[in-house]
């Protein structure tokens, strides 16, 4: 159990690594904004008190460390999927991994920053506050399939 634990957590972090590379590269190639995720930070913070939904983050009261809160959950999160898919795939999948269940898991995942951050950052439903919701949710389609990629790719390096 501890071996499949430690072996999720490490494709997490892998898929979660690859998916931000994905993000630097599109910020370099085609100008799009580089990662920040000082605002994700500041929404985790809020949740320690238990405020989920926020009308604006900006809005929100700062917290001093939110950008590295942020990056630490951003990796967090990421590790857990790896844990979660490692946990329902089981021990035959990590030892020879196939794409369908990683992408499975990265595609139900953008559920969570469509139905959970999203609207607790104050952008909507699946982005539906913001200036292109529909690129939003194209960039957030092709980061979470990069992030199965990721899952798969991690997987198959440790089987």
């Amino acid at each position: 159990m501890l071996e499949l634990i430690i072996k999720g957590a490490v494709i997490g972090f892998g898929a979660t690594a690859l998916m931000d590379i994905w993000a630097f590269a599109l910020h370099l190639l085609f100008a799009e904004a580089k990662p920040n995720w000082a605002p994700g930070g500041r929404w985790f913070y809020h949740l320690g008190s238990g405020r989920i939904f926020h009308e604006d983050i900006g809005k929100a009261q700062p917290y001093a460390h939110e950008k590295a809160l942020g990056w630490t959950g951003h990796y967090a999160v990421g590790i857990l999927y790896g844990i979660i898919l490692a946990g329902l795939a089981g021990p035959q999948w990590l030892a020879t991994p196939t794409f369908i269940p990683a992408w499975i898991l990265g595609i139900v995942t953008i559920g969570a920053g469509w139905f959970l951050m999203q609207p607790g950052m104050g952008l909507g439903w699946a982005a539906s506050k913001t200036a292109n919701p529909r690129k939003v949710r194209l960039m957030n389609f092709a980061a979470n399939t990069v992030f199965a990629i990721g899952l798969y790719g991690t997987a198959l390096l440790l089987a």
